[in-house]
Formats: C-alpha cells, sequence, structure tokens
C-alpha cells in the first residue's frame, strides 16, 4: 500500500543530517510512496529532490491531516511532529543531541523531545542504546550512501596521495584540529601529502591554512562526489558524540581507504573492524601515527579499499528503504482506501 508521509526541516542549509532525510524521501517515492518536504528554510540549491516542497513560516502551520506519518529529525522538529501527528509521528535519530556540548544548556528541552512516546528510527546501531535509555520502540533502519558514491573501479592514486578531511572545524564534534595536528606529525617525520580540506561554512580563524593545498566550501552533492573520487585517503576524526559520520562512509563506497577515530558510530559500521585503521579520539598523535601507516603500506591500502566497499554495501539506498518502508507499511493503521 502507498504511504503519504512527510518530513518536517528546520532549514535547508546544507548538511549531512539535511542530506541523508532528502535521500530517504527521493527513495521512498522511488517506491511509490508520497513524500513531502515541510519547511521554513530556502528553496533548495545544492541537492535536487523529487518530493513536493511546502514553504512555511511555521512548522506548526502545516496541516498533516491527509498525512500517514510525520517525520521529524534535528530534535526542535521532534515535538512538532508530535502536536501534528500524535501517534502518526516518528523521531529520526541521526545523533544525540544532548551529547553535544553546544547545546548543554538546553539539553532539557532535548531530552523532553526524546521522551516523547513515538517511535524512534536510528541511522546508526551505536545510537539503539542511546535512544533506549529514553523508552519506547528503537529500530534500526541504517544510513543511506547515494548511489553516485560507489566505484567499482578506483584511479591510480596520486603523487604525492591526496587526503580528504570533511566538516566544519566550528563544531567541536568533527575533531579538525586533531587532523590537522595528524598531518602536521606526519609531515614531520618526512610524508609527503596534498592536504584537501571540504567544509560547508568557510574555514575558521583558527585553522592552519598554510597546511592545506586545497579548500573546498559548500559543495553541492554532485561536487562533493566529485572532490571524494578525486582523493585517495580520507581521515574521519570524529568525537564520540557524532552519530554516524557519513563521509567516511561515503568514502568506503567509493573504494578510498579510511583512517577513523574509535568511536561507537564508526567502531558499528561492522562486527568485523577490519575495514579501516582506527585511532583513539582526540589525540593527534596516535592519529599521525596510524597515517604514517597509511601512507606507507600500499597493499594495506588496497585492503582497506575492497573491505570498506564491502561493509559500504549495508548502505545503499533501496537496502534502507526497504527497511524503512517495512517498518512504516507494519505501523499504518489507516483503512486501505488508497493504492
Amino acid at each position: 500500500m502507498s504511504l503519504r508521509m512527510a518530513y518536517l526541516l528546520e532549514d535547508t542549509d546544507q548538511s549531512g543530517g539535511v542530506r541523508v532525510q532528502l535521500a530517504q524521501a527521493d527513495a521512498l517515492i522511488a517506491r511509490g510512496h508520497r513524500v513531502r518536504i515541510v519547511t521554513k528554510g530556502l528553496p533548495l540549491t545544492w541537492r535536487s529532490s523529487r518530493a513536493e516542497w511546502i514553504y512555511v513560516d511555521d512548522l506548526r502551520h502545516y496541516d498533516a491531516g491527509d498525512d500517514d506519518f510525520v517525520i521529524g529529525g534535528f530534535w526542535l522538529t521532534v515535538p512538532i511532529a508530535y502536536e501534528l501527528a500524535g501517534d502518526r509521528a516518528i523521531h529520526l535519530c541521526q545523533g544525540y543531541e544532548g551529547a553535544f556540548s553546544a547545546y548543554q544548556p538546553i539539553k532539557d528541552q532535548i531530552d523532553a523531545a526524546y521522551n516523547l512516546p513515538i517511535p524512534k528510527l536510528v541511522v546508526s546501531k551505536s545510537l539503539i542504546p542511546v535512544c533506549e535509555q529514553f523508552g519506547g520502540e528503537v529500530l534500526y533502519i541504517g544510513q543511506i550512501v547515494e548511489d553516485e558514491f560507489y566505484r567499482v573501479i578506483t584511479p591510480r592514486e596520486h603523487e604525492p596521495l591526496r587526503v580528504l578531511v570533511s566538516g566544519q572545524a566550528q563544531a567541536d564534534l568533527k575533531g579538525i584540529d586533531d587532523a590537522y595536528g595528524a598531518v602536521a606529525h606526519a609531515r614531520w617525520f618526512h610524508q609527503k601529502l596534498d592536504l584537501i580540506r571540504v567544509s560547508p561554512w568557510a574555514p575558521s580563524r583558527e585553522e592552519p591554512l598554510e597546511a592545506v593545498q586545497e579548500f573546498h566550501v559548500a559543495l553541492s552533492t554532485t561536487e562533493m562526489t566529485r572532490l571524494m573520487h578525486s582523493c585517495d585517503l580520507l581521515i574521519a576524526p570524529n568525537h564520540a558524540v557524532e552519530g554516524f559520520g557519513l563521509p567516511a562512509a561515503e568514502a568506503m563506497a567509493a573504494g578510498i581507504p579510511t583512517l577513523l577515530t574509535s568511536i561507537p558510530s564508526y567502531l558499528s559500521f561492522d562486527e568485523t573492524r577490519d575495514y579501516a585503521l582506527f585511532a583513539p579520539e582526540q589525540n593527534a598523535i596516535e592519529l599521525g601515527e596510524r597515517l604514517i601507516e597509511l601512507l606507507g603500506d600500499f597493499a594495506l591500502r588496497e585492503r582497506l579499499r575492497a573491505r570498506g566497499r564491502e561493509v559500504a554495501e549495508q548502505w545503499r539506498v533501496e537496502r534502507v528503504a526497504e527497511r524503512m518502508e517495512g517498518f512504516l507499511q507494519s505501523r499504518d493503521t489507516r483503512p486501505a482506501t488508497r493504492t
């Protein structure tokens, strides 16, 4: 049976969280469902979308009367989804905002949203115990990596290797300063590499831009794919509060060897943790040591390329959409008056 649903977006600014919700919407539309994106934000310019878009000054003004489900993602949208749809509301959790340092003054408000009696869909298995502490139903659906990131064949490596670091330095959970420290450590030991930075925001004042060969800002999905495919390694130095870490998954899908911090989200990608090199979070020296190891071992890079691709198959659009569709259809109690 075809379902009718709406996603509530606080804004349309470029972010991994918004991109994933749009990818979910497109995947559900491809399976025959009607999906609306309801937002206070501006028209989308950095990605295509197949959904029906509704622009409002206040999300509470949206009429959800004919929706089977209303989905809130960012914590501010979750109480509104519940207000609009009651037991037809869904909480899509891509990371527990109450753990973010910037949100500590409003943690009680965030926890109130998480305590609402609605099911939670999580994109990472590491989020299951986090959400279960608030009670209610929690289901793992997985994260979506869009098809364009996947590659079967990887081109010849660059000389020197192009090392990608993705994320805004202004968000401490991204650990960007540790990546800079790791690169400096490797270069101190005479390792040659080109550091490629990409961020949704302009560089912070504290970033050592003299260490960077390229800095890209606010790329579209297509541009981000092209950039990632031009790189040879990825460093993902995120802190433990990271809900998933989409660039790491995208790099693995693209056959790019990854150096990850040993945080719950990255460790949950697969039970056999041989798909990346790992270093402790917030430890630039150890991250740098693993970077030196990766830079100097072609056979290791080849193994991580192959294993990363295997693990990344779980994030294919159709697999995530199938899990999500099955859950929603199992909860749909409205009369079967539509096709």
